[in-house]
């Protein structure tokens, strides 16, 4: 029986190439996007279009219902944006502040409630973080607050873990720095490369990996 695969953010980026290859895989994947172009390009390679906009409260409260009987072998929540490139403890702007904490933390706490009756026995949730995120391993400032957003996500990550044990295996993911809109062209890895060591760790996760925080490759790393 194929797969069914649940990506969160699939406009573009990791979240599109993740939706690409399980695709490519023969899974059935369920993709969400917030404009009409992007969601007429999911339905194009194969996927169900879901419109989705994690910031509207509304919008996330009409997922389970739209979803309602689907059982998801696997879930990846990608939804997320950087903010300011600041350099040291320059206090972001109210705005910017309230984006980048609404998409990158409530965004997820509002889809991970919504997943109880979304989730099949043993499912696999990924939530897409930074190394940015690591508290242990931090050697610098630049983008505090996107910084403080991923540190919040491993947290909500580590909560969902708690609630799901037996359920799910939740982990968070370092993605590895992507040539996307946000990594930009000098980064390290296509997005191919990156979605495929994620994949590949996503399928080997026990039930012993819950709540753990990993690399693309799946080396563990500090929170």
């Amino acid at each position: 029986m194929a797969q069914q695969v649940l990506i969160v953010g699939a406009s573009r980026g990791i979240g599109r190439e993740f939706a690409r290859q399980y695709l490519a895989d023969g899974a059935r994947v369920t993709a969400s996007a917030r404009d009409d172009a992007s969601l007429a390009a999911l339905r194009d390679a194969g996927a169900q279009a879901v419109a989705l906009d994690v910031t509207d409260a509304q919008s996330v409260a009409k997922l389970a219902w739209t979803l309602d009987g689907a059982a998801f072998d696997i879930v990846v929540i990608n939804a997320g944006v950087y903010g300011p490139h600041s350099s040291g403890l320059e206090p972001p702007p109210q705005e910017d502040f309230d984006t980048v904490m609404r998409t990158n933390v409530l965004g997820p706490m509002r889809i991970v409630s919504q997943l109880a009756d979304l989730l099949a026995p043993g499912a696999k949730v990924a939530m897409l973080s930074s190394r940015m995120g690591s508290i242990g391993t931090r050697s610098s400032t630049s983008g505090w607050l996107y910084r403080a957003s991923k540190a919040a996500l491993n947290s909500v990550m580590k909560d969902s873990a708690l609630v799901y044990a037996g359920r799910a295996v939740c982990i968070s993911f370092h993605p590895g720095w992507v040539r996307t809109d946000m990594g930009g062209a000098g980064a390290d890895l296509a997005p191919e490369q990156s979605v495929s060591s994620m994949r590949r760790v996503i399928a080997g996760l026990k039930a012993e990996d819950n709540g753990r925080f990993y690399d693309h490759d799946g080396t563990l790393i500090a929170f």
